[in-house]
This record gives C-alpha cells, sequence and structure tokens, in this order.
C-alpha cells in the first residue's frame, strides 16, 4: 500500500495537470462552463423539494425554519454526490483510459486518484456554493462546521474502497458495472437523504446499520440542519472505510498486471 502512494506521490505533478485538464476539456465549450458542477445538485435539490417539501417539512422536527427541509436535502446530497461521483468514476476509470494504459507508462494508481480529485474539487466547489446559499436561507455557520473535514474524509475513504474495488472487478468482469449502477440507485433510497429518519418505520431502521452511507448523510444533516456535532458515532464507518480500502488495495496490486492485457 505504502508503495502505491509513493507511486502516486512521485507522479503528483502529472495526476494534478491531469485534473486540470480534465476540467479544460469538460467545459471548454459550454455556455455555463464550470457552473455545471453546481446546477446539476442544486436543480435536483429544487425538484426534491417542490415535489416532497409539503409532505416532509411538517415533519422535520426540531427546525424553526420555513426552509427546513430544502437545507436538509442540500446537506444530504453534499454527502451522496460526492460518494456516488467517486464510486461511478472509479468503477469505469480503467476501461476508459485503455489506450493510455497501453501507450503510457506511469502508475496505474495515479488514474484513480485523479478520478477522485477531480470529484472532490466538484464536492468543494459546491459545498463553497452552499455556504453562500445558507445564510440567505437564514443558517449561519456555527463552530460544528469543523465536522465537516472529517465528514468529507471519510465519504472520500469509503467512496474510494468501494469503487476501487468495483473498478478492477469491472475490467474483467463488465457486468459488475451495470450491476453497480442498479445498486446506487437503490443504494440512495436506502439512506435518508431525502426523508428524516423519524419517519423510517422502526422495522426498517434496523437495516439502516448495514448502510454505512447513513451514518454519514445524518451527520451531514447534524452539521448544517440542526448545528450540532454528529450525534451518531461514526468509529464503525471509520473501520469499514479501512478494511474497504485494504482490500481495494490488495485486489488492486494482485490485478494491476494483468489490467493491460484483459483491457
Amino acid at each position: 500500500m505504502f508503495r502505491l502512494f509513493g507511486a502516486a506521490w512521485r507522479y503528483r505533478g502529472f495526476i494534478a495537470s491531469s485534473v486540470v485538464n480534465e476540467f479544460k476539456s469538460r467545459f471548454s465549450r459550454s455556455t455555463f462552463g464550470a457552473l455545471w458542477i453546481i446546477l446539476q445538485p442544486l436543480a435536483q435539490v429544487i425538484i426534491f423539494a417542490t415535489i416532497l417539501s409539503n409532505v416532509l417539512a411538517a415533519r422535520l422536527e426540531g427546525v424553526d425554519n420555513k426552509y427546513a427541509y430544502a437545507i436538509y436535502l442540500i446537506s444530504g446530497i453534499l454527502c451522496w454526490s460526492l460518494f456516488a461521483e467517486i464510486v461511478q468514476r472509479c468503477q469505469n476509470v480503467f476501461i476508459e483510459n485503455t489506450s493510455l494504459l497501453k501507450k503510457m507508462h506511469f502508475p496505474r494508481i495515479a488514474l484513480p486518484v485523479i478520478a477522485i480529485g477531480s470529484s472532490m474539487v466538484n464536492n468543494i466547489a459546491l459545498l463553497c456554493v452552499v455556504m453562500v446559499i445558507l445564510p440567505i436561507l437564514g443558517v449561519y455557520p456555527n463552530v460544528h462546521y469543523l465536522w465537516l473535514p472529517l465528514l468529507i474524509a471519510l465519504t472520500v475513504a469509503l467512496a474510494t474502497g468501494v469503487g476501487l474495488i468495483v473498478g478492477v472487478l469491472n475490467v474483467f468482469m463488465r457486468d459488475v458495472g451495470h450491476v453497480m449502477a442498479v445498486v446506487l440507485q437503490f443504494w440512495f433510497w436506502v439512506t435518508p437523504i431525502i426523508y428524516p429518519i423519524k419517519v423510517v418505520p422502526d422495522t426498517f431502521k434496523a437495516s439502516l446499520a448495514f448502510n454505512p452511507v447513513a451514518p454519514l448523510a445524518m451527520a451531514y444533516h447534524d452539521v448544517i440542519v440542526y448545528q450540532r456535532a454528529p450525534q451518531q458515532s461514526l468509529v464503525l464507518v471509520a473501520v469499514i472505510a479501512a478494511v474497504l480500502l485494504l482490500i481495494a488495495m490488495v485486489l488492486f496490486r494482485r490485478a494491476s498486471s494483468e489490467m493491460v492485457d484483459v483491457l
């Protein structure tokens, strides 16, 4: 694992320039350019808020703000968009860069690092916009917002573990990517992002213990919506993320020598 990190560090210039070039290519012919980074998730918030706010806003207890449900959605999507984007980009990162892998000599671990870096830049840009929007909605940052870097780090670690495992398997079994797309859709709806945890039936709440993204989403809600420290322990999430990362690194190291031949 340390060798992989060392190789990525030696090629940090290549990784940084690749992230920059990706942004330039994505938005070079776009009228709104980098604004699409924030327009797409905010559009999702508006859609959900418009459709569901009348149903769920009254049940958002403990928040005296008419925009409470919109803020709840924003904080949940901040978490989910980062997790889902990293997983989706990592699962196809080797397949999409087949020609690069065959023509250039560089550490293969650089490709998922580039994908993760781009996803983090997108999420940080969205977070900056959210920090501007929240005071307009009557919510002002406090000391508990210092939890956000830790929550982002845990989300990135968990998503990287899942995404890299799926990405390696997808090289050898292409159905894995299609299955993961369905899994992510299901995963979104079984995570308390657009609905408060209090409206979930008790029989279903027990299943949330098997969903490592659920405590992360609830922690985002605690910090941003309820203006308090996370009310649930994040130790188990950290352990799961560490285990998945270890499995991903071992799997990647064993499979990396065969990837180019299979691709």
